[in-house]
């Protein structure tokens, strides 16, 4: 799709300067040709900005007046929340075509709403119930009872596992599996028994879940992710563990059992946290971080184990101050040594 740059700046509410040159696609600035809008959101890209063949730039007023670089120039107070904007309108999703691919299986009893769209090889299992415009990609699976709302997105090779239920605009990405059997045994003298989890799963509206991330299903409870909550690619969500509303959880962070998430929490990429805690409303865990107790509302936490925020940086500070005392404790020792 291609869009004159004024009309861009009418969709971003920006102010055009220089031509209206026709836009067809989004580049950073090093690669872009002109066709091509680009976005400088700081001044460290100066260099790139005054070597760049973009289209446009989106830029704020505090750049627009820089020389060099793309004569037409959108100036908008944030970049690259304008940036995003012009994505949506300039790569329109492609629009589903309803209807089921003669190689996908429809279970006894499924109901399938207006303008679904079942792909190749999709396994619909008895009694599943899906709204309006939902989309099931290639190979995906939904198990017996499955109950998904409107406009929800199953990506290929997803697992819906026996009465999952889905939010209304729910988005699965390629591989995720919802409402598996959590991670749960009794340990004896005969070895480990596996204790049955015949608990739900339930994704509330607006929730992603990221590629080959797992959600399993709770023990009696229901695992629960609450509305507006995004998850990234590889993330291990336990048993029993709810998450607030519109709470961000990065790649590869693990939940144990039980554990709860209030609304807006953000975690890190790789983060462990621990089971039957507590992390309160906007509590931000730090990458990498051991979480090992609960975390108080608005909190920010690092390192392990989890610490506040600015007592870890104190923490490493003083360690790499030891370490160089060390070295120079080290040295002492040699020339005490070396003069017998």
């Amino acid at each position: 799709m291609s869009l004159p740059a004024r009309a861009v700046a009418d969709l971003v509410g920006g102010r055009l300067e220089g031509e209206s040159v026709p836009l067809a696609r989004v580049a950073a600035l090093d690669r872009a040709g002109p066709d091509a809008l680009s976005f400088l959101a700081s001044p460290r890209y100066l260099a790139q900005f005054r070597a760049s063949g973009a289209g446009a730039v989106l830029l704020t007023e505090a750049l627009a007046a820089e020389p060099g670089g793309p004569a037409t120039r959108i100036v908008v107070a944030d970049p690259m929340a304008a940036l995003g904007v012009a994505v949506e309108a300039l790569y329109p999703p492609a629009p589903p075509v309803p209807g089921v691919d003669p190689t996908a299986r429809i279970g006894a009893g499924a109901m399938l709403g207006d303008g679904v769209q079942v792909g190749p090889g999709a396994v619909i299992g008895r009694g599943v119930r899906l709204g309006a415009r939902c989309v099931v990609g290639a190979h995906a699976v939904l198990e017996d009872g499955v109950v998904a709302g409107d406009d929800v997105e199953v990506g290929p090779l997803v697992v819906c596992h026996a009465g999952a239920r889905l939010g209304h605009r729910v988005r699965l990405k390629t591989g995720a599996v919802i409402g598996g059997e959590g991670f749960g045994f009794r340990s004896g003298a005969d070895g480990h028994r596996r204790t049955r989890h015949v608990g739900g799963c339930v994704l509330e509206d607006d929730v992603e879940v990221g590629a080959h991330t797992c959600v399993d299903r709770g023990s009696v409870d229901d695992t629960v992710i609450g509305a507006g909550s995004k998850l990234d690619n590889l993330v291990h969500v336990g048993h029993n563990v709810r998450l607030g509303r519109h709470c961000l959880v990065m790649a590869q962070v693990g939940i144990a059992g039980s554990t709860r998430l209030g609304d807006g929490v953000i975690v890190g990429g790789q983060a462990g946290i621990g089971g039957h805690l507590a992390l309160g409303g906007r509590a931000r865990i730090g990458a990498q971080a051991g979480v090992t107790a609960s975390v108080p509302p608005g909190a920010d936490v690092s390192g392990y184990p989890a610490r506040p925020h600015r007592e870890q940086l104190r923490r490493e500070a003083a360690l790499s101050r030891l370490a160089r005392i060390a070295g120079q404790l080290e040295d002492l020792a040699k020339e005490r040594t070396s003069r017998g």
